[in-house]
């Protein structure tokens, strides 16, 4: 699934980045890799979002968050 069709307060596992390389690059150095949690905070009607990644606040567009694949992650699982 796409990262901005999470919910609000869910968290969810980077499976994949499938942007522009140059932003595939900035979201690495960020934190956002494969496999790294990411907790959606707030969604706006634009399709933009904020998530929170490793600690630190982040505002993505709706073509980014596009771009960005995820999968939940089960409470109790191992991760």
């Amino acid at each position: 699934m796409k990262l901005n069709e999470g919910e609000i307060g869910e968290t969810y596992k980077v499976t994949g980045v499938m942007v522009d390389e140059k932003i595939t690059r900035r979201l690495e150095a960020l934190g956002v890799n494969e496999k790294t949690p990411v907790t959606i905070l707030n969604k706006k009607g634009s399709g933009s979002l904020i998530i929170k990644v490793r600690g630190t606040r982040l505002a993505l567009g709706k073509r980014i968050s596009d771009g960005i694949s995820v999968e939940e992650v089960r409470h109790g699982a191992k991760r």
